[in-house]
């Protein structure tokens, strides 16, 4: 009588325990989309960051040619007595 109510309490556990998990279950594939969805812009978002460091660069090198270049014009207008 006793093993028939244990086994009947396990039955039930494994049943609510069915019950809890199948919600999660259903949702593994749309969940598993967007995972593979993440990583894509995951590694949309690295390139972005790589293309703007590289832009950062370029605009300082375009900073320091131009105050390069503003002196050189102030030294010109100084020789002609501008």
């Amino acid at each position: 009588m006793v093993t028939w109510i244990v086994l009947a309490v396990v039955l039930f556990a494994l049943f609510v325990l069915v019950l809890a998990a199948r919600p999660v279950l259903v949702r593994l594939p749309g969940l598993e989309r967007a995972a593979l969805a993440l990583l894509r812009r995951q590694g949309q978002v690295e390139a972005l960051a790589s293309r703007a460091e590289t832009l950062q660069e370029r605009l300082l090198v375009l900073q320091r040619q131009a105050e390069v270049t503003r002196q050189r014009l102030i030294l010109i207008k100084a020789k002609h007595g501008e």
